[in-house]
């Protein structure tokens, strides 16, 4: 592409709102050369933290997972039923996702919705932000709704409108809220720097190591209050298991998740002084070597820095992205209407983009997180030495969750971030066997 193929601002010509900018409008040869070498660059690092982070062999599976022999043919029903009852809301709002992604690179929607916007130049990029985020989330809403409807009905959600309209508004302004400050920082690097996705990709890098830091003490306590799992013998068998798989932990926190949902769960969370192991309320109606199995899971993620390591991939993703938006951007910026990044008005295309780019990362996301969360079995399978307790609890996770325990081929792709519940069980009792014990 030509340096002057047309009227958009170079570096210091003045901008639509009259300020000066500096490489925000047609990318040179030169300049987009440069970008790309940095993506190999950053496209490498990325393979090889993968690479080198993912166990891709585990444990050979020489027993192949069957739903009919753990699951009753009503268990099996029932979990087909509830896919099917959720699996129409799920598509439409992933649909309408690419749909409005796809109309804000695409056409010039996104400059005319932002056209009115007054104010200084960040405070439009931020007005923006909520302006866009509101359109598709007012779309999505019913939506939502409809799923929740298929929860309540399935016995799953415990909420009521008030507090799962809450939630999901808190949802929406903690994205806004990141969004926001992201996009903020582009701009203003784009105002000022030719090659602003040099600091542009530093600063993403930076800002998700941060978050991923600060999340479980900042935005988990908006979602859920968390207390200190009291004086028990579950709770010294608990810190004496963590000792002795390796793993320095303080404290393991129980969350009033029991308020919004009958599911249960556990998961860790941050790193560091940040790193926290917490158990949903309604897990601890679970025996109490089912719970210890699912928090030796937990510290198996904690064991091998699962949080960590998925950060630093995260973070030379949002790198990989800045140099990427780099590239595309003067290949889109003519059908949305915008000649420079810079331009406030441009928020839309930089939305649609990163929207797009979510979607498209989500497969490979879920193929690394399911060798995660395999390795994470087998962590607890290790430490426990009892796979019948493991595939008791396999079995009570998936019937109080409904599971579903035999996803089709774009569901697994498309969602899949866990081995399902018979692949899982199928582990437990190849464990067994490469240990000489009964197959349970």
């Amino acid at each position: 592409m030509s340096e002057r193929q047309d009227a958009g601002p170079e570096a210091g010509e003045a901008a639509p709102d009259g300020t000066g900018l500096s490489g925000a409008g047609n990318t040179r040869p030169g300049l987009r050369r440069e970008a790309g070498i940095a993506l190999a660059v950053l496209g490498a690092a990325i393979v090889a933290v993968v690479g080198f982070t993912t166990p891709w062999q585990l444990l050979p599976l020489t027993v192949q997972p069957d739903p009919a022999r753990d699951f009753t043919a009503a268990e099996i029903a029932r979990s087909q039923a509830f896919d099917a009852a959720v699996s129409t809301p799920s598509y439409l709002s992933l649909g309408l996702t690419i749909l409005f992604a796809g109309i804000l690179v695409a056409t010039p929607f996104g400059r005319g919705a932002l056209a009115r916007l007054k104010g200084p130049w960040w405070l439009q990029v931020l007005l923006a932000v909520l302006v866009l985020t509101a359109i598709v989330e007012v779309l999505r809403w019913p939506l939502g709704m409809w799923y929740e409807v298929q929860l309540r009905d399935f016995g799953l959600s415990t909420q009521n409108w008030a507090s799962w309209s809450a939630d999901r508004l808190k949802n929406i302004a903690v994205r806004v809220v990141m969004l926001g400050i992201m996009i903020v920082v582009l701009v203003a690097l784009a105002r000022r720097l030719k090659r602003w996705w040099i600091p542009a990709a530093a600063g993403a890098f930076a800002f998700t190591l941060l978050a991923s830091f600060v999340y479980p003490l900042v935005f988990e306590p908006l979602f859920n209050d968390f207390r200190s799992m009291p004086p028990s013998k579950l709770r010294t068998d608990l810190l004496a298991m963590a000792q002795r798989d390796g793993v320095p932990v303080e404290d393991v926190l129980i969350a009033d998740a029991s308020r919004r949902t009958t599911a249960l769960n556990a998961y860790v969370s941050g790193f560091g002084a940040t790193r926290r192991i917490v158990v949903y309320d309604t897990l601890l109606k679970a025996p109490e070597d089912e719970v210890e199995l699912v928090v030796a899971h937990e510290l198996g993620h904690a064991k091998t820095n699962d949080v960590l390591h998925g950060t630093l991939i995260g973070g030379l993703g949002a790198a990989f992205g800045a140099g990427l938006l780099f590239l595309l951007f003067p290949l889109v910026r003519r059908r949305a209407g915008v000649s420079s990044i810079a331009d406030p008005r441009a928020v839309g295309v930089v939305m649609g983009l990163m929207s797009l780019a979510t979607v498209l990362s989500g497969p490979a996301q879920n193929v690394v997180s399911r060798h995660i969360e395999a390795r994470a079995d087998l962590n607890a399978l290790d430490l426990t030495r009892d796979p019948a307790t493991f595939i008791a609890m396999q079995k009570r996770l998936a019937i109080t969750n409904i599971a579903d325990l035999s996803p089709d081929a774009l569901e697994y792709v498309l969602y899949a971030s866990h081995p399902t519940a018979p692949q899982r069980i199928a582990m437990a009792r190849a464990w067994a066997l490469v240990n000489r014990l009964p197959e349970p």
